[in-house]
């Protein structure tokens, strides 16, 4: 691993493959790390570069609010630092508003995008949800919203056959300290893309689990809908977990989609 130091952020990340660039994006609590094995299976066509979020892994907890142009702004510096005029980015939930607004905002730097539980056009029970999870962890903690984090992101089969990984996924979620993860959460649960998707002119894949309850097949379709170049994948029986519970199968989806 290294790290990227601007004198703005300070950013760990790993580059490896060779190949076209291919940025994956992380989500809240989690770190590069969660992509680990849907790279090792792509490093072989493609170069690979995944980073920690600002606030998130071993990055440094900048200081203030976070916003969604400054995690874009932060994805693009380092395009820059590593030379690269142009990549294909896959974000995975906060890290797929990531790449909606990277898209958006620097369309000539994207190729590819693909949009991995992603959100969009929230509905106002869903925002009031979200309201809620904000308030809690601003009162007791990440520790708050951890305990449910168990039914909604992974299906009964493989919570019960791995205990010992749900509870690493948690521990990541604790060990991103209260400030850093609520700014990361705010920015997932009140930031809005929605009204721009429209604007997104590259190939893109909006895929999703068909239980998942933060990205549900309702945003995903959305999504679809309005980026008007985008393929839509709704995976039977999945939840929130995918890079977990089905790396192999979101690797073979990405690899067929950016080589078609």
């Amino acid at each position: 691993m290294t790290i990227f130091d601007d004198g703005i952020r300070r950013l760990n990340y790993v580059d490896e493959g060779e190949g076209p660039p291919l940025v994956l994006i992380h989500g809240v609590g989690a770190n590069l790390q969660s992509w680990d094995e849907v790279a090792r299976r792509l490093v072989g066509r493609f170069r690979v570069i995944r980073a920690d979020l600002r606030g998130h892994g071993a990055s440094a907890r900048i200081e203030g609010r976070f916003s969604l142009e400054a995690f874009a702004e932060d994805s693009v510096a380092l395009l820059d630092h590593l030379g690269i005029d142009r990549a294909h980015v896959a974000g995975f939930s906060l890290g797929g508003l990531i790449a909606q607004c990277l898209a958006v905002g620097w369309p000539a730097r994207i190729d590819r995008l693909a949009l991995i539980s992603a959100v969009a056009n929230r509905t106002e029970e869903e925002r009031a949800k979200v309201v809620g999870r904000l308030e809690m962890i601003e009162k007791d903690g990440i520790q708050a919203v951890t305990g449910a984090a168990r039914e909604r992101w992974f299906t009964e089969a493989f919570a019960a056959a791995h205990p010992d990984r749900i509870a690493r996924r948690i521990a990541e979620l604790v060990a991103n300290d209260k400030a850093s993860y609520l700014e990361a959460y705010r920015v997932f649960g009140q930031s809005e893309m929605g009204p721009r998707l429209h604007e997104i002119g590259h190939r893109t894949l909006v895929l999703t689990g068909e239980f998942d309850v933060g990205s549900n097949p309702r945003m995903a379709r959305f999504m679809h809908e309005q980026i008007r170049r985008s393929e839509l994948v709704i995976l039977p029986g999945l939840k929130h977990s995918l890079l977990a519970e089905v790396p192999e199968l979101i690797a073979e989806r990405l690899e067929a989609f950016l080589a078609g």
